[in-house]
Formats: C-alpha cells, sequence, structure tokens
C-alpha cells in the first residue's frame, strides 16, 4: 500500500501517524492557571532534547477550531510546568486526563489525584507517581499549518522514588512506565533485551 500526504486529510494523517510512530512515551503535565486552577493532561509527543542543561520537549497541538490547549496557555503566561512519569497502575487516571473539561475545572481535583507543592517553582507535581520533573520553559518551535507548537523546558529539579535510583541511573523495571499507542490504546513496557559488545559486537545466532 502506498499514501500520499495529499490524498488524506488531517485527522487521517495524525491517525497514521501516531499507529507507526510507537511506543511514545507520555508526559503527565500539571500547569498553573492564572487563577491558580491546576491543569493536568498527558502528552505522548514528547522526549528529552539535552543533557546539559537537562531540557525535555513536548508537542502540543491546537483543540478544536485550532484553540489553544490549557497546558500551552498556562506554560507560556506561568513559564513553567511538571512533567510528571506516570507507571501502569495509573492508565485509567492518566486517559481520564485526556479529556478536555473547562478551564476553571481542575483535572487533579475531579480525579481525585493528591498533589505535592514544587520545590523550585510554583506548579505542584504529582504525589503518587515514581517521577517528577520540575521544568521552566525556555522556548516555542511551530510546526506545519495546523499550529503544533513544541514547548521545550529546562528541568531544574528531578523528584525520583528512592528504590528507583541506584548506581546513578533509573531502574526501569521498577519504574514500570506506560507508553500511548494508536487510538486509546496503551502499554506496559514488555521485555527489555540487553545487548552486549559495541554495534558491530557478535550478532546473534540464527
Amino acid at each position: 500500500m502506498q499514501i500520499l500526504p495529499a490524498d488524506i486529510d488531517r485527522d487521517q494523517t495524525y491517525k497514521l501517524l501516531t499507529g507507526v510512530v510507537v511506543p511514545r512515551p507520555i508526559a503527565w503535565v500539571t500547569s498553573l492557571s492564572e487563577a491558580g486552577h491546576v491543569n493536568l493532561a498527558p502528552f505522548s509527543c514528547f522526549t528529552f532534547v539535552s543533557s546539559e542543561p537537562p531540557m525535555l520537549g513536548i508537542s502540543i497541538g491546537r483543540g478544536d477550531k485550532l484553540r489553544i490547549k490549557d497546558t500551552a496557555r498556562n506554560i507560556r503566561e506561568r513559564r513553567e510546568f511538571t512533567v510528571n512519569i506516570a507507571n501502569d497502575s495509573m492508565i485509567v487516571d492518566v486517559h481520564a486526563s485526556s479529556f478536555e473539561f473547562p478551564t476553571e475545572v481542575s483535572e487533579v481535583e475531579k480525579l481525585g489525584l493528591a498533589t505535592l507543592p514544587g520545590e523550585c517553582i510554583a506548579t505542584p507535581r504529582l504525589r503518587d507517581v515514581p517521577v517528577s520533573l520540575e521544568c521552566r520553559f525556555s522556548q516555542l518551535i511551530e510546526f506545519g499549518t495546523a499550529s503544533t507548537e513544541f514547548h521545550v523546558g529546562e528541568v531544574v529539579c528531578f523528584h525520583i522514588r528512592d528504590d528507583l535510583y541506584e548506581g546513578g541511573k533509573i531502574r526501569t523495571e521498577r519504574l514500570e512506565p506506560i507508553c500511548r499507542i494508536a487510538g486509546p490504546n496503551y502499554a506496559k513496557l514488555g521485555t527489555i533485551i540487553t545487548q552486549s559488545g559495541g554495534a558491530w559486537g557478535p550478532r546473534p545466532k540464527t
């Protein structure tokens, strides 16, 4: 099968890309509105972009009628946000927080989730997640005609559950992260395969 982008619309393209670019890690973002409401939303177009300084990037598309989403507006106004990393016990709440609520409604309160105050920023973090990353907004890069915007933030504080951090590294199997695949579908980490040797090391026998 061959598909040309010119032959399909925006929604079809979105479904195609999100079905191919998998698995995607999920940034469960808390942000603070001007009125002080704590917004919570998941974003799966998410990655790290720098280690010195540590920086994360989140792609946030526009909502209905290209309306700016609450998270994007809060990030620009407050110039900060927190990326929470959920584990596989939190899939139901992660998905529920993806639905749009009125701006004055806090998804955190709606879902009955507990928060803790930020250490370096005003935006709270989720209490029961294994990892939270407090970020200060750094820059915004706009892509495409649908006004998709890549928000970059510098991590100013790492909150890591004690049993996850060992020898300067994260024990990923203990983190139990979740990922997004196409549609309302999520997945767990699955089997971890460790390779030895360099890029041109021994190849597995077939």
